[in-house]
């Protein structure tokens, strides 16, 4: 719109000229086709929504008119009848030329705005993305002697408004007639249309047919009377299998009556990721506004698939999602509690559901109860947790033992479950996801249980010292042992543990770790670098080779009189050591290993050779 500037001879306080905003109508269909819509699909939706509004706008004023909507395609070409409020010519000018005016058709009607979809004119105007031609014929059910009115619009822009004898419409109520454009005609197709309008229109409160086949199809299956809960649970199945196209292992109920909202969740059959956020069908009113309403429950809830109604929610401006507001943010929680009950429920008084249950999507659970202390309280007896002991509830292992261990990850774990399981520890790996952030709030649901992390330092100390006088005759094997493990950061202490077949145990601890990655990276670094990381030297304990004294392997290499070869028969131990751990290999270990093999290769086939 262009600026204007005062002229000389312009009166000094002259009020400025009015101008009217000039719309593109194709330019705004492509707008509304490519941006703001997802799929021309939307446009049936668009003309039910006005159909339905204008049906509900005459039952306000006379709750006994007929309450039908026709939907009628022929090759190219759709017609939409409907028995509504109807439009006298004020009302076509008002809301058929102006975009953005409310379809509630009069005044008066503030009161009932909950009872309404869409707005009339935005709901045409999207038929353009499908349509070159509109023509709509409508007749005022308010305005009793008013004749019928003909709007006829083309997608340049431009529209004629015109009177007709009565005998073209004698009932109240409004006629759409669509022309498909070039390329769209399959949008306007029996079957297509009939299948959007079963999609979108399902739940909807009046009779909707396409032809002579009806749309509706009420009560929806959450409301339906049945024999009994096995029968209901079926059927929900059933109706689950044909909407998302799997079996669920249970449905729970989503009635949450002052929110308006009635509803049903499935559980899936299969784990899915907790980072994935699965798609819920949302209908508003009736009318289906979404099948991808991912932020409807909680996260946590992700091993749940939603179908409902309601009548709160605010759509967006494409009426294709869910408004973010302090409703849908109450409407998620409720939704959440209804999920937490059925747990609850299933732990009170169906353990084999919830244990079918538990061994699908434990997970979910657990991401529950690290936020929900009475929800951890109730899941402890149920929650599976890898233990030393086996697959046991936290319940279930701190009844076992009077000190809770865990280890932060699964390299930890399998460090030491061996050898914690033979010394009697026990030992909960907490290196999956949650399970540590579980293990540590038990003290809160169970008080008096004693948590504590396991370290090498622990682990050290529950395995059995060597006698003195023993380790001193093995102070110099010891010494050749430490001598060629002391540039890999590592020490070597002797201990006698079980089990016997277990030569040697390779222990560090996070700090450790952290610690040899930093002196690893200032070795490679220039000398600036070397500085910096110089300066940061910590001091965490070093990692710890345990050599088992009651293996025979190990008495056999400490009584070896080379100090070359303890040394290589200790790399060999390391190498095994840090496998067994399933621990990465870094470069210099994967060094050691190849070294150490082939210099045990070489001594064998010397000694052959020697012999011969």
């Amino acid at each position: 719109m262009d600026s204007q500037t005062s002229q000389p001879s312009q009166a000094p306080h002259s009020p400025p000229s009015p101008h009217t905003f000039q719309v593109d109508l194709r330019g705004l269909v492509d707008l509304l086709s490519h941006h703001l819509y997802s799929s021309p699909r939307v446009y049936l939706r668009e003309l039910l929504q006005n159909a339905v509004d204008a049906v509900t706008a005459r039952l306000v004023d006379e709750p006994d008119a007929p309450a039908r909507v026709r939907l009628h395609a022929e090759s190219g070409a759709l017609r939409v009848e409907d028995t509504g409020v109807g439009l006298t010519e004020a009302d076509v000018h008002s809301l058929l030329a102006t975009i953005g005016r409310s379809s509630k058709r009069a005044e008066g009607l503030e009161e009932a705005r909950s009872d309404f979809l869409g707005q009339f004119g935005i709901g045409l105007l999207a038929c353009f993305v499908v349509a070159e031609r509109i023509r709509v014929v409508s007749r005022s059910a308010r305005t009793p002697g008013a004749p019928p009115v003909e709007w006829t619009a083309s997608d340049d822009g431009s529209y004629t408004v015109r009177t007709l004898p009565d005998a073209e419409r004698p009932e109240p109520g409004t006629t759409v007639h669509l022309v498909a454009r070039a390329g769209a005609a399959e949008w306007l197709a029996p079957g297509r249309v009939e299948a959007l309008a079963r999609d979108f229109g399902s739940l909807l409160p009046y009779d909707v047919r396409v032809g002579d086949e009806a749309v509706t199809d009420l009560p929806a299956p959450w409301d339906r009377p049945y024999p009994g809960p096995a029968a209901r649970r079926v059927a929900l199945a059933r109706h689950c299998h044909d909407l998302f196209g799997f079996t669920p292992l249970d449905t729970i109920d989503l009635s949450v009556p002052l929110a308006g909202i009635r509803g049903v969740a499935y559980v899936l059959p299969s784990a899915v990721s907790p980072a994935r956020r699965a798609g819920h069908r949302v209908h508003l009113k009736g009318m289906l506004l979404t099948e991808r309403a991912e932020q409807l429950l909680p996260d946590w809830a992700f091993f749940v698939r939603c179908v409902l109604d309601t009548d709160s929610l605010r759509p967006t401006a494409s009426r294709e999602a869910l408004y973010e507001d302090e409703t849908l943010a109450g409407v998620r929680e409720a939704l959440g509690e209804r999920i937490r009950a059925w747990l609850t429920g299933l732990a009170a008084g169906d353990p084999d559901r919830l244990a079918a249950f538990l061994a699908v999507h434990h997970l979910g659970v657990k991401s529950l109860a690290r936020h929900d202390r009475e929800m951890l309280r109730t899941m402890l007896p149920w929650l599976p947790f890898e233990t030393t002991d086996g697959r046991l509830s936290l319940e279930e292992f701190a009844q076992r033992h009077p000190v809770v261990h865990f280890t932060r990850t699964v390299e930890e774990y399998r460090q030491v479950a061996p050898i914690a399981s033979a010394q009697g520890i026990g030992v909960i790996n907490g290196g999956y996801t949650y399970d540590s952030e579980l293990v540590q709030a038990l003290p809160s649901v169970r008080p008096g249980t004693v948590v504590a992390e396991l370290d090498a330092e622990t682990v050290t100390a529950h395995l059995d010292a060597v006698d003195p006088a023993e380790e001193l005759a093995l102070s110099g094997f010891l010494a050749a042992a430490r001598a060629r493990l002391d540039p890999l950061g590592c020490d070597v202490v002797l201990r006698a543990f079980h089990p016997l077949s277990v030569p040697a145990l390779h222990l560090d601890d996070r700090d450790a770790r952290h610690e040899q990655a930093r002196a690893d990276a200032e070795e490679r670094a220039d000398d600036l670098w070397a500085g910096i990381l110089g300066s940061l030297r910590g001091s965490a304990p070093r990692a710890r080779l345990v050599l088992n004294h009651l293996n025979p392997l190990v008495r056999r290499i400490s009584a070896l009189p080379d100090p070359e070869l303890i040394g290589t028969a200790t790399e060999s131990l390391y190498g095994q050591a840090l496998l067994m751990a399933q621990r990465p290999l870094r470069p210099a270990d994967s060094a050691l290993l190849n070294r150490a093999f082939i210099g045990l290769l070489e001594w064998a086939t010397h000694s052959e050779d020697g012999q011969a």
